[in-house]
């Protein structure tokens, strides 16, 4: 869908793909506990180092590294959605009930930005209604949560707590870990988890941007030649009227 293609934009910024060259540098922080030695994600095509062609790593500071950090898992786990969304669409699965209050089914169309393209308003802003809630909460620092750029980890999403200091009725699920697999799982594991979940996530962001970009451009992803459909529109317009440039004649 092309809500996928519309997130899968941020997978695209250069934050995405943060890390280190040869040079290393420690945290001089004592609350962050991540320096450029400890950051999960070297990887052996790099010379067993963090992927940094830009050379972030040399001027940023502790805070702006734990962002880079995030900023990569998100996007990645944004890619990732987008990934398999699109291939799901492209084959025509859907969900067999309607997919609105009146009784409209899922749409049929197997092109994925044309398919999004059917969907209506109103479904949309309920998609980015939610997006808009998980963003907020994921930026929460709380007594039992640190926000990573404040000493906790990069990626941890919070748990969905109730009552007064929390979301004001029960969650009987949290968005990451809702059967709790994870809980007497060793640091080791969580770690090398950690690692392909990070590998995935910038594999995702090339695959999705690969798909639109044959779909857009002809021929400019040779391999996806023939398999992918064209689409004439544009992947990045989450609406098929211009919301913000309306008022102004846009």
């Amino acid at each position: 869908m092309k809500s996928f293609a519309l997130l899968a934009l941020a997978a695209g910024s250069a934050s995405a793909f943060t890390g280190t060259p040869l040079q290393s540098r420690t945290a001089s922080v004592s609350s962050l506990s991540m320096g450029i030695d400890d950051m999960v994600g070297k990887s052996q095509e790099f010379g067993n180092n963090l992927f940094d062609p830009l050379g972030f790593s040399t001027y940023a500071s502790d805070g702006t590294l734990a962002w880079f950090r995030a900023a990569e898992i998100k996007h990645g786990r944004v890619a990732m959605f987008a990934f398999v969304g699109y291939i799901v669409h492209a084959n025509g699965i859907k969900f067999p009930w309607a997919m609105q209050m009146d009784g409209a089914s899922f749409p049929t169309e197997t092109n994925p930005p044309a398919l999004w393209d059917t969907v209506s308003d109103s479904a949309k802003w309920q998609i980015f209604s939610l997006i808009a809630f998980l963003e907020f909460w994921s930026e929460l620092s709380t007594p039992t949560h640190k926000h990573y750029m404040a000493g906790g980890k990069p990626g941890d999403f919070p748990d969905f707590t109730s009552g007064p200091d929390g979301i004001p009725h029960p969650v009987p699920f949290n968005l990451y870990d809702p059967f709790r697999f994870s809980k007497n799982m060793s640091e080791e594991k969580k770690e090398s988890r950690l690692r392909a979940e990070i590998n995935n996530g910038r594999l995702a962001q090339i695959g999705i941007l690969g798909f639109l970009s044959e779909q857009c451009t002809s021929g400019s992803v040779p391999l996806l030649s023939g398999i992918v459909q064209s689409y004439d529109g544009e992947p990045m317009a989450p609406f098929s009227t211009n919301v913000l440039g309306a008022p102004f004649g846009l």
